[in-house]
Parts: C-alpha cells; structure tokens; sequence
C-alpha cells in the first residue's frame, strides 16, 4: 500500500514473464487473504481485459497434490478414538474424556513428524526408549501395575499412529502432517501431470521439511519459482531471527548454489517513526488507537486526501481487543475491513446454550430419576434475553421468587407453568435419552428463537447470525455423535460442545481494499501498510511465549530437526518485522502492568529494536495514562418539584413511620427512592435466611405465643407453656414467612435453630423477671398507633404513624419495647444533648422508641412511660430504656420535658424533608 509493494512487484513479475500464459500459471501465497490484493496489484499494471492466474494458499495447494480432504480437529479425536477401542484390550479401554486428555497431544506430534517426514517408528521408539532409562533402576518385582501401564502406553504410540494414518487414508481424510506426507508421496506423480503449468511461490518464510521438499523439486523440474520477501538487515546479520528461515533456505537449497536468491530488499532501514506507547491494562490500548486514527482522518482532510485510511492498519496482538478498539473508533471513519472473525463465545445465543448445558448437567448429576433443577439454572434461562420475551413465564419467575423454591423438581415446574410454550417445552425437556435427541432438541430450539426474531431490526439480523453459527455447530455434532454412538455422556457432549464452539466464528462483512484494515498478527502477512498500529507488546501475547504442548521432548525436537520454541518465536519475529519494513509511522502499544490479567513484561521486540536502532528510525516513548477526574462522585442533588411536594403532602396524611424518618436521616436520596417514588427492592430468592427474614420470624413467633395473655398478667405457667410451643411455632412462621424455601440444611438448618434459641432466652429472662416478683400485664402487641403532629413551623399537620413490637404494663409503670434481632448497647439509646439528634444516624434507635412513646403518650393515662430496646444478641443486658444523660444524672423515664425537646427536633427534621427549598442531596459515607 506504499509506492511498491511486494505484491505490486509480483505483479509485475507476472505482466512481464507470464502475460502470454496466465491460465496456465498459478500463484502459491502463505494465506487466502493476500489474493485480493495481488489481483488490486494486476488491476493497477494490466491495461486490457484479461483473465486473472489462478491465485491460492499453500494449504490449498497442498491438499491439491495429495487429493486428501482435510479433517477438523473434533473428527479427528473421534475417529482417532475408534481406532483406539479397536486396538486396545476391552479391560484397558479408557473413557473418551480421559482419552481425550493425551490423544489431543499425541495428534500434534504426529502432525509436526509428518511436516518433518521424519520416521514415526523411529521418533516414537525414541520416546519409549527415553521412558525405559528414566524408570530402568526400578527392579523387577518393584514395577507397579500402574508403571506397567505407563511403559506399555509408550510402546503403543508407533501401534497407535500407524493405524490411525491407515484408517483415516482408507476414508480420504487427514490431519495436516498426514495431507503434507501424501503430497511428498504423491509428488512425482503429480509434477508429471502438471507439465504446462508454472507455479509461483511468493511471500514465503517459514516452510515445513515436506513444503521444502514439494517446492525445491518443482523448481529443480522448472516447474516453479519462488520470491522471498526479506530485508537485508535480517538476513545479513546472523543472529537476527526474522531472518533465521531464509538465511537456512539461501545457504542450504541446491538452487541457490547456481541462481541468484530473490527477493533482498532494503526498505527496514529507511526513514521510520516508530512511537512506543505504553497505558495501563488493555482497554487503554484501544482508547488510543481511536484517538489515533481520528488523528490521522483530520491530517489527511486538512491534506485534502479522500483515501486517508487505506493504508493504515491496526495489528491485534490480542484478538480479544477487538469489540474494545470497535466501540473506541471515531464515527468519521468510514469503509473498515475486519478481517478476523467475531467469536461466538460470548454472543447471547452461545451463552443461552452453555447455560441449558449447565442447568441439564447439574440435574442430572444430582439425581437423574427425580430430575431436580436449581433456581439460579432455572432462573438465568428464563430471563435470558432471548427467552423471555417469547416464553410467557413471567408469572412463574414470580412464583419462584416469592415463594423461595431454591430447588424445584422438572414435575413441579412443569405443574407451576400453565399451558407451556413450544419453546419452554424444548428448554425443559428432559435430556436422559443420549447425545443426539440432547443435539436435536438444541438444534429444534435454535431454530425456534430464529423464527422468533425479526429481519427488520438490526440487532435482531445480528443475533440470527449468532444463532445459525450455533445452528451450524450442533448440526456437525450430530453428524459426528451419529457415526460414534458409544461416546454418548452427557458430561462428555458438554466438553466438545465447549470445543467446537471456540471454532463457531461469524465473519464481519466490509469492504476488503477500502478503508481501515484490522487484522490478527497472521492475516497481516505478504501485506504492507504506511501506518501500523500494533497492540498488546507484550511477552505471552506478542511474542506468544513458550507452550510445550508435546510428548517430544526439547533436545529430541533439537536432534531430529523439529520446531522448538525458538522456531516459533522466529516466526512471530519475521511477522513483526515484516509489519514494520515498508511501514512509515509505526505506533506499537504495550500495557504498562507487569502483573494480572493480560500483563506480562515490555516485548522483547520493543527492546531489541531500541538496542538494534536503525539510523533513520526515529524512537519515542511516551506514557499514556487515563485522566483522573477532579471529584471522584458528584453526589445527586433532586429538587422538590410540585409533584414531589404534593407526594409528600399525601405521606403526612398517611402517616411518617419512624423508620422512614431514619431513612431520611440516612441518606435522603434513599429515602426519596423508597417513600416518593416507591421504588421497591426487587423480589428474589433467598438462598439463605437474610436477617431480616429471621427478625420477621423471631417477631411473629413472640406475637402469637404472647397473644393469649393480652390485658393479663403473665404468671410462670404461662411461660412454661410457651416453652412447649416454641418448635411447633418457630416452623409454622418458618413456612409462613420463608415459604417453599429449605429450612432442613445448611445455614438455613442453622438459622432456624438460632431464632428458636432466641425466642427460648427472651423466654428464660421473662421467667427469671416473674420469679423476681416482677408484675407484667400485656397491653399490646405488633399494634400500629398514630397522632397528627400540629405545629406553626410545619406546613401542614403530619400524622407519626409506626407499628409497636409490644407495650406492657410491668410493675405499674408503662414500657414500650422494641425487638432488635442485631447487637444493640446502652449506649446506644443514651442521649447526652439534644442538639444533632436528627442528624446522626447513630441516634436512629433514640428517634424510634420516642416516637413511640409520643404516639402513645395519650393513651398512657398520666402513668410514667418508659420506651426501649430488647436486642436478642445482647439479651444479658435485658431491656435497655431510653435514658437522657447530663451530667452524671441519668433519667429513664420519658418525662414531658424529653418529649417537648424530642418534638423540637423531629419540627426540625420534618421542616427540612417537607421545604421545597430544600433538595433531596444524597449522602456519600
């Protein structure tokens, strides 16, 4: 995309040796992708109409000289499991998951020896071998049936690898080592049937021993020509390894000893500006590309240049960086190429199905007869997006969350949903009859949510795509289950599924020659740009890292001329340099964390061209980090509008509880939520028993054992009976308040034996205090009281209006009680000044008993009135009455002086939540 390009002068290499015979000339390139740019590079040089040689990629080309389809990995592991059962004894058969585990290893051997034609008898041997002297000290009689085992697998790999390559030859199949070992076989054969063709290889730069032997033989026939794309700044120095590959290939190919080697070129060492850029984390990364690129659209506009981003491309290090760098660039962008796929891995029809994956799994691992769901399962597929608005079950997501099933048989949620849809059917239905009717329910169910969704809403169009990829999957995997009916756990169906689903790409539509290029390290090769973008220059994702993913070891690979980690590096080292040989502005981004997720060290690359500088490069570093706001949280301030007011105006005249006086105090952008706009928490299902629940439960069971004795004194015997109800009570409130939900294990087990304790110490202390000659006559239990609050600072009157946990008559004196199922101290309802009062939302519990105590005021007959706390985690203190501290007098009793002064502050507290002037302002803490 600069002045010449590789392909523009392969291009020309074609106009000028091979225009007369196009048809008859075939151009082998490294990928797929690079063709449409060479055909751009002949549409620019060819002045007449012509048809176009034919163009493909050496895989291609490959497959072509040895006639053998190529498998994919999953069918593979199949097949290769059949011919495991049919050579290995029934008593040693493994299952296909822990098959699975070494045969996916073993595979890639068998691959890279292929690539290498090396001898697998000799490679495999070598491996048992090797295994024989790491166990030879191991007498005789000491040899364990488990490392008997262990050396008889590796004395089984030459067995192994000779019959899977027989099978799969009998059925015109092959993994990629096996299609390369063919084509070598194949290639005389092939070379004669191809006489009047001529081959060009172009772009070139790690090749495989059986690649380097097709290609040097095709020349040495004169057959072909190759054209290589390496710097002389690579080449020349021998310890660079972007120039590991070619500099073999120059000083080694017979062809080379006679002809001229090309093509060394000198572009790296030109002028280049290359910006090292570092940000924190990944997300930074994308952020700055954007920012680039909208850079680059507004020089060239001011330029007056129309095809400002052809020739630019943004190079992901992480392919996971895509959606991020998507949603970062500028709207002025315009034509844009993507060339990777978009993963299905995270798309809301893939999720749909791991989560039916995990809710199916999990009911049958615990028990398949009674197929028993759990809610959460139940629950992420019922409000999964793409079921919920079709399914109608918005009334049985009500029955579960209000009703606390946690664990729901498949009968009785089939029984809670009324006239089921096609849909919930195909979610629900049992899978305990094998892989393919699991598979074909799946696929039956994609096709469902298909024709739920329109072709008139974009995103919709989007999802459909999703869902046929899927559709696609489950379609391959029933073809595969039913040529293999013995694998056929469900467990094992989930594992390939979360396989295959990492290959169930959808391809993003666009423009290939126009406009922004994003690419993955790999597609960007034979390709040059003027601007690159390259992301994530880290080590473990740019270069990739070391991954000995093999039974060879290290210096055996060394020995027998297999790739190393050397090897591999050496390729993503000619890929980087290649990115930047003909590059003009280089912009390399790495993040600056050295732990975490996505972190790792500076590359390597960075380094090395820092130590390597060239004299025309120009290098600069700079640190990009995100811009941190002066205030951190802007606190939300609500003005009373009338219909705030006029909302407020009806809570008066139904009453201010005291708990949404607290609330105010609190946090007034709480209370605004919850009292003015009414916005209730959602209903969910309680796992565990929250406090709250268990506060609800310890009240009621108290309400209704202390009923009978409502305008009586208690006696002992009274008591005593009450012990005897409490198991019976406790469960029956347990069932009213918790419902279906699970009392008989775990923390809920726990909880019912904590609030049946607690109402077993309320007890013991009531009975203690009775036996202590204490006279106690209930006047009221779980009863709401109300007074109209009249005063000249107050707009209008204000009804205080609360319900009482119990009032009773002990000892002649009036005392108004609240249960407190938390720790409450003395301290906590001593009052030492009235002054801040409604402000601290220390003094809730203060504000509470008063209010109390002034609702019942009217009805206490003259009779001292004390009001107070009981808290069941602090039952030793007994009850714990409100006391105003000055000095060192302490005052328990409410008298009308506390009162006047309590009602002086609530004035205060009412005036301000009920002035217009004054906005609801969230409290940060």
């Amino acid at each position: 995309m600069t002045n010449i390009t590789f392909l523009d002068k392969i291009a020309t290499v074609l106009i000028e040796k091979h225009a007369t015979r196009f048809s008859d000339t075939i151009v082998v390139l490294p990928n797929k992708r690079a063709k449409i740019f060479l055909i751009e590079a002949l549409k620019r040089q060819v002045t007449t109409n012509v048809f176009s040689p034919e163009i493909i990629s050496i895989e291609d080309f490959i497959q072509d000289i040895a006639s053998i389809r190529t498998i994919d990995p999953i069918e593979l592991l199949f097949e290769f499991y059949e011919v495991y059962l049919s050579i290995t004894d029934t008593t040693s058969q493994q299952t296909f998951e822990l098959f699975a585990n070494w045969a996916k290893t073993l595979l890639q051997d068998f691959n890279e020896i292929d690539r290498y034609l090396l001898d697998p008898t000799h490679v495999l041997s070598y491996l048992k071998d090797i295994e024989d002297i790491k166990k030879w000290g191991i007498e005789v009689e000491n040899k364990t049936t488990l490392l008997e085992k262990y050396i008889d697998f590796w004395k089984l790999l030459p067995v192994y690898y000779q019959n899977l390559y027989s099978h799969l030859l009998k059925k015109g199949v092959g993994y990629q080592g096996l299609i390369y070992r063919e084509a070598v076989h194949n290639l005389i054969h092939f070379s004669e049937s191809v006489q009047d063709k001529k081959y060009l290889f172009a772009g070139f730069n790690a090749l495989n021993a059986a690649e380097e032997k097709i290609i040097q033989h095709l020349i040495a026939s004169e057959q072909a020509e190759i054209f290589w794309d390496v710097d002389q700044t690579f080449l020349n120095d021998p310890y660079h390894d972007a120039g590991l590959f070619v500099r073999r290939f120059k000083e080694n190919w017979k062809h080379y000893k006679v002809n001229p080697f090309e093509w060394i070129v000198d572009d790296f060492s030109q002028t280049k500006d290359i910006k090292v850029i570092g940000t924190p984390k990944t997300i930074g990364q994308a952020k700055i590309a954007g920012n680039i690129i909208e850079n680059v659209i507004l020089e060239s506009n001011a330029l007056g240049i129309d095809d400002h981003l052809d020739k630019v491309a943004v190079v992901l290090g992480d392919e996971n960086l895509l959606v991020p760098l998507l949603y970062s660039l500028p709207s002025t962008v315009g034509a844009l190429n993507i060339t990777m796929g978009y993963s299905s891995k995270n798309n809301p029809a893939q999720i749909l199905i791991s989560k039916l994956f995990k809710m199916h799994t999990n009911a049958l691992s615990r028990n398949a007869k009674s197929y028993v769901l759990y809610y959460k399962d139940v629950l992420d597929i019922l409000t999964h997006p793409l079921v919920e608005p079709y399914a109608n079950t918005n009334a049985l997501v009500k029955i579960i969350n209000l009703n606390n099933y946690t664990f729901i048989t498949h009968h009785k949620l089939m029984d809670l949903q009324v006239e089921p849809s096609e849909l919930f059917l195909l979610l629900f239905q049992k899978w305990e009859n094998g892989s393919i009717p699991v598979l074909e329910t799946i696929s039956k169910l994609l096709q469902t949510i298909k024709e739920n969704l329109s072709n008139d809403n974009e995103e919709e169009k989007i999802t459909k795509a999703f869902v046929f990829a899927i559709f696609k999957v489950i379609n391959k995997l029933i073809n595969y289950y039913s040529k293999h009916e013995h694998i056929d756990k469900i467990e094992t169906l989930y594992s390939i599924y979360k396989q295959v689903i990492d290959l169930a790409e959808v391809s993003f539509e666009g423009e290939p020659l126009n406009g922004l290029q994003i690419m993955g390290v790999l597609e960007s090769r034979v390709l040059d740009f003027d601007t690159v973008i390259v992301t994530s220059m880290n080590e473990g994702k740019f270069p990739a890292g070391k991954s000995q993913n093999s039974f060879i070891p290290y210096d055996v690979k060394r020995e027998l001329g297999l790739p190393t980690f050397k090897e591999k590096d050496a390729i993503y080292t000619y890929h980087f340099y290649h990115l930047l040989q003909r590059a003009k502005t280089i912009y390399l981004f790495y993040n600056t964390e050295s732990e975490g997720l996505d972190a790792g060290e500076k590359s390597r690359f960075i380094t090395q061209l820092e130590v390597e500088k060239q004299k025309n490069h120009t290098i600069t570093h700079e640190i990009y980090n995100a811009v941190l706001p002066d205030t951190a949280y802007q606190p939300i301030v609500i003005p009373k509008s009338e219909s705030v007011m006029l909302r407020l105006k009806e809570i008066a005249e139904k009453g201010f509880s005291p708990s949404a006086l607290t609330s105010y105090i609190r946090n007034p952008i709480q209370f605004y939520f919850q009292k003015i706009l009414r916005i209730s928490e959602v209903e969910e299902v309680e796992e565990n028993i929250a406090l709250n629940t268990l506060g609800t439960i310890i009240h009621e069971t108290l309400r209704v054992l202390y009923e009978p004795f409502i305008n009586k004194f208690i006696s002992e015997t009274d008591i005593q009976n009450c012990f005897k109800q409490i198991d019976d009570e406790v469960l029956k409130q347990f069932k009213l308040v918790y419902k279906e939900g699970e009392i008989k294990k775990g923390k809920n087990l726990l909880a019912f034996e904590v609030a049946k304790r607690n109402v077993s110490n309320f007890l013991k202390v009531e009975l203690e205090n009775i036996k202590n000659g204490d006279a106690i006559k209930i006047i009221a239990l779980e009863q709401t009281f109300e007074r109209i609050l009249h005063h000249p600072n107050l707009p209008f009157p204000v009804l205080i209006k609360g319900n009482v946990d119990r009032i009773e008559e002990r000892n002649g004196n009036i005392r108004i009680i609240d249960y407190k199922t938390g720790k409450v101290d003395k301290a906590n309802v001593t009052l030492k000044s009235w002054n801040g009062l409604i402000e601290d939302i220390k003094s809730d519990k203060i504000i509470q008993v008063l209010a109390y105590a002034y609702m019942y005021e009217t009805e206490a007959k003259g009779k001292t009135i004390e009001a107070g706390i009981i808290s069941f985690k602090n039952l030793k203190a007994g009850f714990l009455p409100f006391n105003f501290k000055v000095d060192k007098t302490v005052n328990g009793s409410i008298t009308d002086d506390i009162l006047r002064n309590y009602l002086e502050q609530l004035v205060l507290l009412l005036s301000e939540i009920l002035d217009v002037n004054t906005p609801f302002k969230e409290k940060i803490i």
